[in-house]
């Protein structure tokens, strides 16, 4: 999997030190700052971050700006952080599309923890993510072995005939077994690109799938529909 991209945006440099020493401790080395609005939204469009922390009051306007920018072209996961603890402002800032609100002071730590359960979320971080584990060279789940590189997945040790997009979809099935993956993850994970009304496009794509590791197609075993919600990769030992 990629390493996540993370972007700070924050006019104190001693916190943005901090933050990015925490979470380069946590296992994350892909991490840019910027100390205001403007620097943050060009840093965005150069470094394309898998989630952002912004801090609400900048130099030259607000969080609040910044999200809105990063709204029209991004669904990326956003963290504001404030030293404001009023619930209005953590509901303005839900409202214009935040995913969590930190308020100053905070624990370093915290922030991390919250970071990572967005990022798990958005599909794009797991615990094998974390270059200080050691990662095995094959991924067992069920019946299914995938190797570290994300390219051959077997079923009972015979090697299955896969397109480049099958093998994506069974690496974020194998990645998160018996959890719900939502469309919008599992096109961003492995089409690389937001949803956007693609519907058929992975429905396609899922049906042809399971007709290649599924016993009966029809009433799969593996691949489950959540309905309303996604689809989940039942592991069946």
């Amino acid at each position: 999997m990629e390493k996540p991209r993370i972007l700070i945006v924050d006019d104190e440099q001693d916190l943005c030190q901090l933050m990015k020493t925490t979470l380069t401790k946590e296992g994350f080395s892909e991490i840019v700052t910027a100390g205001t609005l403007e620097e943050g939204w060009i840093k965005f469009q150069d470094f394309e971050p898998n989630i952002a922390i912004l801090d609400v009051m900048l130099p030259d306007g607000e969080g609040y700006d910044l999200c809105r920018q990063i709204r029209e072209v991004s669904r990326i996961p956003i963290l504001f952080l404030s030293a404001k603890s009023d619930e209005v402002d953590k509901i303005l800032g839900l409202a214009i599309g935040g995913d969590d609100y930190i308020t100053k002071p905070f624990s370093p730590k915290e922030m991390a923890y919250r970071v990572k359960a967005q990022l798990r979320r958005a599909g794009v971080y797991t615990i094998e993510s974390n270059p200080e584990k050691t990662s095995p060279k094959i991924r067992s789940v069920g019946p299914f072995e995938i190797n570290v590189n994300e390219t051959e997945v077997k079923k009972d040790g015979r090697e299955l005939e896969l397109t480049a997009k099958e093998v994506g979809l069974m690496a974020s099935f194998m990645r998160n077994p018996n959890q719900i993956l939502s469309k919008e993850t599992l096109f961003r994970n492995v089409w690389g690109e937001d949803f956007f009304g693609a519907d058929n496009t992975l429905m396609v794509h899922i049906r042809r799938l399971r007709e290649k590791i599924e016993d009966t197609p029809s009433n799969p075993t593996y691949i489950q529909t959540v309905k309303g919600l996604g689809y989940r990769f039942v592991e069946v030992k």
